[in-house]
């Protein structure tokens, strides 16, 4: 297991109630390396945070877990099997845009 999928695996697991329905995929293609995650239903709201709060934190920290292995990473949350309460929602989650990276970087630089 790469490093990036020991700490998503790490952090994730330590947010949720079912530590054991946490599944995390990892490939990498020519774009980069793509992480799936797929969490219990009763976890996604754990997950997501209010307005997509902390899913934006976990993917801000596995791009800079990825550029310390010179490696765009990017985290996409599968929606769980028969879900309703997120459909609607699931589009407002966006990734972090690449200002909030480079603040983020300059920030650990400093």
């Amino acid at each position: 297991m790469e490093n990036d999928q020991v700490f998503l695996e790490y952090v994730v697991k330590a947010l949720v109630d079912e530590p054991n329905a946490v599944k995390v995929n990892r490939k990498v293609d020519e774009m980069g390396v793509l992480m799936t995650l797929d969490v219990a239903t009763q976890d996604m709201g754990k997950i997501i945070g209010r307005s997509g709060n902390t899913a934006k934190a976990i993917r801000t920290l596995l791009r800079v877990v990825g550029m310390k292995n010179n490696a765009r990473v990017n985290l996409k949350i599968n929606e769980p099997e028969g879900s309703t309460r997120f459909a609607e929602n699931n589009n407002n989650v966006s990734a972090a845009s690449s200002d909030d990276v480079d603040q983020a970087i300059e920030e650990l630089k400093a």
